[in-house]
């Protein structure tokens, strides 16, 4: 029973980022959608197309929703289906959590959040710092 994926953020960013890895990995090893939400739109009729989509990529392991930035619009879409589906939201999305999650497809939701957390965390990286005159 595979988890299936679901990107609600804002704009494209979730799709664009979708089609990045999957460029990068050369294939998108789960069902991922990603759900774009405009600035002007309707948060209840999105909510409705949400758990449509949920429903469409839960194969039995459930739905890791993961959204751009908590606390907004996105993010309360996303937090509403938990209580709908079998879901568990994540803030903060970023391709190196998109990357180390789909190295993993075949673990279960818990397992897959707790990777798609350490990719965030170990994708952030000090590359060089301006030392001090």
């Amino acid at each position: 029973m595979k988890t299936g994926l679901l990107l609600i953020t804002h704009g494209n960013i979730g799709r664009d980022m979708l089609d990045t890895v999957t460029e990068i990995l050369g294939s998108c090893p789960l069902h991922a959608k990603a759900l774009s939400i405009p600035a002007d739109s309707d948060p209840d009729k999105l909510f409705e197309t949400a758990s449509r989509l949920c429903t469409e990529l839960d194969q039995g392991g459930g739905v890791l929703v993961l959204t751009d930035l908590y606390g907004s619009t996105p993010s309360n879409i996303a937090t509403r289906l938990t209580k709908r589906h079998k879901s568990s939201v994540i803030s903060g999305l970023s391709i190196p959590m998109l990357i180390r999650m789909l190295n993993y497809p075949d673990m279960d939701m818990e397992a897959l959040c707790d990777k798609a957390i350490n990719g965030a965390h170990d994708g952030i990286i000090i590359t060089r710092r301006q030392e001090a005159c």
